[in-house]
């Protein structure tokens, strides 16, 4: 790799054409990423291609290169795009519990809208200016609690963990329906339904047949289950706040 390809795409001035009579219209980053988004939410991210691209705007894929220089450039601008999303308030409430919250309930929103999304933020560094803010806001909501720059960083890498995985499984769950046809609830009652009935009367399992018999979480709604989750997530980090914060 080139030092050239080593520059973030954060530090590479955009270049805007001029567009005038008899010169073909310019194109921006941000018509492009919008692009590339549509492609991949429809399609897959592997979709997302320059020559798709250039077909979507009506170019050829080479000039876009002016614009994104390398497909991870596309990339670090398809996941800040969709983090814009998100749209947080400028500065945290004061309530830490309601701000993670808030951050959470609207990263999974986004990336329930973008499935390709968290596969990406799993998947590369990247530090884009509206996940630098989320991450900044996430920040603050613990800032003042008597913490250090450490913990309040690995609380919100819990939050995060639990936000990104809750999001995978869900998105697997609705991939699988897409796939057989079936809602996870006929999944349950048709095609695991007989054999979980058979390992529970095999008393094999007792522990796995009382969670079968016992569960309430696991009838939950899908977003009902994601609350109950970070709510235990959040109760384990107010427990290792210092004394006499609100939690």
């Amino acid at each position: 790799m080139s030092d050239e390809e080593l520059v973030s795409i954060w530090m590479r001035p955009e270049r805007l054409e001029r567009s005038g009579p008899g010169r073909r219209p310019g194109y921006s980053r941000e018509q492009i990423t919008r692009a590339a988004v549509r492609i991949a939410d429809a399609e897959g991210v592997e979709a997302a291609t320059m020559r798709r691209i250039g077909g979507e705007l009506g170019t050829g894929a080479m000039s876009l290169y002016r614009y994104v220089p390398k497909r991870d450039d596309l990339f670090d601008l398809m996941i800040d795009l969709a983090m814009s999303e998100l749209d947080l308030p400028v500065k945290p409430s004061g309530d830490w519990r309601d701000d993670l919250s808030l951050v959470a309930h609207r990263t999974r929103a986004a990336g329930l809208r973008h499935p390709w999304l968290t596969p990406l933020l799993n998947s590369r560094p990247t530090l884009g200016p509206n996940l630098l803010r989320a991450h900044e806001f996430a920040l603050g909501a613990l800032d003042g609690l008597g913490l250090d720059i450490d913990e309040m960083t690995g609380f919100v890498s819990m939050v995060n963990d639990y936000v990104h995985s809750a999001i995978r499984r869900e998105i697997a769950w609705l991939e699988e329906a897409r796939r057989t046809g079936m809602d996870p609830e006929r999944w349950k009652r048709d095609y695991a339904g007989p054999y979980v009935r058979q390992v529970v009367e095999s008393g094999a399992y007792p522990l796995f047949s009382r969670s079968v018999r016992e569960s309430r979480t696991a009838h939950l709604a899908p977003a009902e289950r994601f609350r109950h989750g970070l709510d235990r997530v959040l109760d384990g980090i107010g427990a290792q706040i210092a004394p006499g914060i609100p939690r």
